[in-house]
């Protein structure tokens, strides 16, 4: 598999939109990895995980044709993951096709908002549930539950093609022992973690800081879930976690955890 990460930020990207703290005045001076647009990736060029408001400049930054794309599986409802909106210029009058040339997964929180805004639009879409592995073409995926928004499911990913594994983990919160106890049973080649909160834990629960990170990836280092030779790379990074791309490639490579950075490309 190929895992192209299409952006690595927050909820408002690096440099945040109206901020002013050191990170941000850091990515505008010096661009390169430390510019960072709302997380977001695409798998083998055709599997495309979540939408969000930067997506036509992503497409272009990266030359990827989303005219490819034969699956749009959302994580959870928040609008840097989920800017319905995009999804109208697959259709008719911005293009000539007469209903949606890829099928959407979704949890209930983000059917009810693609319904809301297109009730009568024709395009397939699927509700996902956490634990409930469906197939997409020739990937098998499993929506980890994650500990990010009160009441909703939210999702991990788990995605397998040819007997390769990956875990894309955005906004994954501190996981609960039900999600734990089912990653026990699987062996990663790839894992793609949050690390939003960098060197200033924010205390929502909703989002990893660095010693969380750490720490979930070692546990899952010790329980066999990733091997020692496993690829661990991060995404959806806060500015105001304080951390640049210099910073976290200091903190984390000794824990031989890799800064994502947008356009970056996972091979497994």
């Amino acid at each position: 598999m190929k895992i192209r990460l299409l952006g690595t930020g927050g909820a408002d990207g690096i440099p945040g939109l109206f901020s002013n703290d050191e990170v941000s005045r850091y990515a505008r001076a010096n661009g390169g990895k430390d510019v960072r647009t709302r997380a977001a990736a695409v798998v083998d060029g055709v599997l495309k995980i979540d939408l969000p408001p930067e997506t036509a400049m992503q497409v272009i930054r990266d030359r990827i044709d989303p005219r490819d794309w034969t699956g749009l599986v959302f994580t959870h409802s928040h609008e840097d993951h989920c800017a319905v909106s995009e999804i109208q210029y697959a259709l008719f009058p911005f293009v000539s096709a007469d209903s949606l040339p890829f099928s959407i997964y979704a949890n209930e929180a983000v059917i009810g908002i693609i319904k809301a805004r297109y009730p009568e639009w024709p395009m397939e879409v699927i509700q996902t549930k956490s634990f409930e592995t469906y197939v997409h073409g020739p990937f098998t995926i499993t929506p980890v539950q994650a500990n990010h928004i009160e009441g909703e499911d939210c999702h991990n990913l788990l995605i397998e093609r040819d007997g390769q594994k990956l875990l894309y983990a955005t906004d994954t919160g501190i996981w609960t022992a039900t999600t734990f106890d089912f990653l026990k049973t699987v062996v990663l080649d790839a894992l793609v973690i949050e690390c939003t909160d960098g060197f200033a834990p924010s205390g929502y629960q909703g989002h990893l800081d660095i010693q969380a990170c750490v720490r979930t990836v070692q546990m899952l280092r010790e329980v066999g879930t990733l091997r020692p030779d496993s690829q661990v790379v991060t995404t959806h990074h806060s500015h105001s976690g304080g951390a640049r791309h210099c910073d976290l490639e200091r903190v984390l490579g000794p824990h031989n955890i890799e800064p994502g950075f947008d356009g970056m490309i996972i091979e497994i």
